[in-house]
């Protein structure tokens, strides 16, 4: 398969930006997803990987070869879209061939290649269907298919399951890992659901408004933020932003959140100016002594666990608790963090400072992988 490198890669249309100077490398075999909102730039660098937009400056390598301004059909990469974009008057086995008759193989070899692919996923018994009667699941898989038998170097897939229901995504994301499982394929995945992210990636490039904030394996990016777009996008319920006036010393252990003190982990920098807080909804506790008070707003039962919302001098604070706890809406309680799992952000850059416990990890658009 393959390894792609991408150097100070840079889209501009006009005067907008949709990519701004990434560079991070995509390791053979790797399944990488990359992340983020609408309109931050995810898919124009995946078509610009593909060959489909051309950058305005940047350099994309593929197996150390340079093939940043080569036409799609150079690249030896298959591309997997949203819409499936198959062809309605062909059945299944002339969907799955057809890239392979553009090439020019022979019909036993175009035969071969597609029954493997079929078996592979599952539709070998769909081969002579026509593609107009499938359903959502099984049009994928065919989509998925016609891609298996070019054997690329690579895969690209642009949300893939987007059009898919919710039982029947959370389906194909176990089948799509297994694949990749079985095949070692470098795949490089594009969504904008971060709990299908978690669910698929060896690494995660999560990007904003063209940059490319933090690439880190799923656990990583999740535990460590590199910055406040990073901690507020990634959690449901994301991750509880406090603010702090002030700025903090290396080797302070306490910060004052509004009336209270509160653990935190020391830091390795000096932290000048307003800082944020960060704490993740399960590493919220409810505790008598707790210097933060807060006032029971609501509950949201989720089976073994519950999100309960209280409404505190420091704006609204969420946790993730067992079902079992008792609360009721207008109790006045009192709240503890976890203090060895809090990060700390600048509030004027959104950085994310180094602790004592883990150095932040890298943010902005030049992020390394």
């Amino acid at each position: 398969m393959a390894r792609i490198r991408i150097e100070n890669l840079h889209k501009a249309f006009g005067d907008f930006t949709a990519v701004r100077d990434s560079t991070f490398t995509i390791e053979d075999g790797e399944f990488f997803v990359m992340l983020g909102p609408s309109g931050c730039g995810k898919t124009t660098t995946l078509r610009m990987i593909a060959g489909l937009e051309l950058p305005t400056s940047g350099s994309i390598r593929l197996d150390d070869e340079e093939v940043s301004f080569r036409r799609a059909s150079e690249r030896d990469i298959a591309f997997v879209f949203q819409l499936f974009a198959l062809y309605p008057h062909m059945d299944v086995r002339a969907n799955m061939g057809f890239p392979l008759k553009c090439d020019g193989l022979a019909r036993a070899e175009i035969r071969a290649r597609v029954e493997e692919a079929a078996r592979l996923l599952r539709i070998d018994h769909l081969l002579d269907r026509s593609v107009s009667g499938l359903a959502g699941g099984d049009l994928q898989r065919v989509a998925l298919g016609r891609a298996i038998v070019r054997r690329p170097k690579a895969f690209l897939m642009d949300e893939p399951l987007g059009v898919l229901d919710t039982e029947l995504r959370e389906v194909m994301i176990g089948e799509l890992r297994a694949l990749h499982t079985r095949l070692g394929a470098t795949t490089v995945y594009v969504t904008h659901d971060q709990l299908e992210a978690m669910a698929i990636a060896d690494r995660i490039a999560v990007m904003n408004h063209g940059v490319v904030e933090q690439i880190g394996r799923p656990q990583e990016v999740y535990d460590r933020p590199a910055s406040l777009f990073v901690a507020d996008f990634i959690g449901s319920p994301p991750m509880n932003l406090l603010p702090v006036p002030g700025g903090l010393a290396p080797g302070d252990h306490a910060i004052r959140v509004g009336e209270a003190m509160v653990a935190v982990p020391i830091l390795r920098e000096p932290a000048d100016g307003d800082l944020v807080l960060g704490v993740r909804p399960e590493h919220v506790r409810l505790d008598d002594a707790g210097a933060v008070r807060g006032e029971v707003y609501g509950a949201e039962y989720l089976g073994t666990t519950q999100i309960v919302t209280f409404a505190t001098g420091l704006g609204t604070i969420r946790a993730r608790l067992p079902s079992a706890v008792p609360v009721r809406t207008g109790e006045r309680v009192g709240l503890s963090f976890r203090s060895e799992k809090l990060s700390l952000f600048q509030a004027a850059d959104g950085r994310a400072l180094r602790t004592a416990l883990h150095e932040a990890p890298v943010a902005g658009g030049r992020a390394h992988g």
